[in-house]
Formats: structure tokens, C-alpha cells, sequence
């Protein structure tokens, strides 16, 4: 059909502003879906493992067995598996180094020692989050700048001409108009992905801290069963009282 657009014969005959536009972009719109379907893959990872893990917890399993569980793993123990273990670290060390009578000081050293390894695990999730945001909020305004300078050319061109028309002008502002849907084209999906995956990040920042609040709860209650009942005094002390 002699109506339809052909974009790459549109491209090969832009200007050369307009073509390294169109590159930059290009490059945009590539490394924003690369990151799309990684962080995707990583944040599917994140949640499976953080069901599995909780399942595992709240099984009744012994948590010093859980936690050689966890150890063993290496540096593939992630996500909630390595809050635990930073956690139960700390309160095993705390135990061993005489605080345990000190209760509040050992929880709130495990506390501290989850919160560092939470905050750890969730920036690795939040790694090139930006990116997408950035390429979502400039790119429309660098296909814009494309665009204008297109513009500017096709119009410039006329001024050789006698007479101008549609037919002359048209062929200038198309290939002007395919920097503006290039940009769209780039900060559309990295806009949708950003919010998306935002919205991801802080329910599994949500589920990491309330996961702490849990486990310092059980610790503090393995605390008290621990404490050693003191025994009832005696009559003579009865009577001295």
C-alpha cells in the first residue's frame, strides 16, 4: 500500500541529531527490558524462597537445627533465611559471652544484627530500580528534543523551495515524529515496571520486618522459659520479712 509507513526507510533518512536520538533511546529501551524481566526473575526468587523459609519456621522446627540448616547453605542462604541466621547468630553469641542475664541487651543486639542483614537483602532487590525511573521520566523528553530538531530541519528546507506543501513538508516531520514514538516506546514499559516492581520491594521490605518483630518475640519467649524459677523462701525468712 502506498499509504503505509515504513519506519526504517524513515530512520535511514532522518538527520543525524535525529538518528544518535534514536540510538539513545534504542539503548534505553534495551538495558530498561533486560533489567525488566532480572528483576522479575529475582523478586519471583525472593518471594518463593521467603514462603518456603516460613514454612520451614513455623513448622515447629528446632531453631538451632534450622539454623545449621541455614549455615550450611553458604552464600546461597538469602532473603529471610539469612535475617534468621544473622539473628540467632548474635543471640547465641550474646548467650555465650555471659549477657544472657542482661535480656534486653541480647535482643536488642539480635535485633540489630537482623536489621543490617534486611536492609542488606533488600537493596540487593532494589539494584538498578532507579534506572528504570530515570529511563521512564528523560526519555519522552529526549524523543522530544529528537523530534524538534526534525522539525527544525524539515523546516529550514523549505526555504530553498518556491513552493511549499504538505507533500514536501510531510516526508521531514514523519521522520521528526519517530524520535517522539521511540521515547514512548522506552519510558512506557520502565514506567509500568518501576511502579510494579516498587510496589513489590516494599511488600517484601513489609514481610522482612514483620518477620523480625516474630522472631524476636519467639527468642524473647525462649528467654523466659529459660529464666530459672526462684525458689520459695523459707520460714525463717517468712518470719524476718
Amino acid at each position: 500500500m502506498n499509504g503505509s509507513i515504513n519506519i526504517l526507510d524513515l530512520v535511514v533518512h532522518a538527520s543525524l541529531p535525529v538518528k544518535l536520538v534514536l540510538l539513545i533511546l534504542v539503548i534505553f529501551s534495551f538495558t530498561s527490558w533486560v533489567i525488566i524481566f532480572r528483576k522479575k526473575a529475582m523478586l519471583d526468587a525472593s518471594t518463593r524462597d521467603a514462603d518456603d523459609f516460613e514454612e520451614r519456621f513455623w513448622s515447629g522446627v528446632d531453631l538451632a537445627a534450622l539454623f545449621r540448616e541455614v549455615s550450611n547453605r553458604g552464600a546461597d542462604a538469602g532473603g529471610l533465611a539469612a535475617v534468621f541466621e544473622s539473628g540467632f547468630r548474635e543471640f547465641v553469641r550474646q548467650r555465650q559471652r555471659g549477657s544472657g542475664e542482661d535480656r534486653r541487651a541480647v535482643l536488642e543486639a539480635s535485633e540489630r544484627a537482623m536489621r543490617v542483614v534486611g536492609t542488606r537483602e533488600v537493596e540487593k532487590l532494589e539494584h538498578n530500580i532507579e534506572y528504570l525511573a530515570n529511563v521512564g521520566s528523560i526519555s519522552t523528553y529526549v524523543g522530544l528534543f529528537g523530534t524538534v530538531w526534525g522539525i527544525m530541519v524539515a523546516f529550514q528546507g523549505l526555504g530553498t523551495l518556491k513552493q511549499a506543501t504538505i507533500a514536501t513538508v510531510a516526508p521531514g516531520i514523519s521522520e521528526a515524529l519517530v524520535a517522539t514514538a521511540m521515547g514512548l516506546f522506552a519510558a512506557i514499559p520502565a514506567v509500568w515496571a518501576y511502579n510494579r516492581y516498587s510496589t513489590r520491594l516494599e511488600r517484601i521490605t513489609l514481610r522482612y520486618e514483620t518477620f523480625q518483630e516474630e522472631f524476636s518475640s519467639v527468642l524473647q519467649r525462649q528467654m523466659h522459659a529459660e529464666q530459672p524459677v526462684a525458689p520459695a523462701p523459707g520460714r525463717a525468712e517468712a518470719r524476718a520479712r
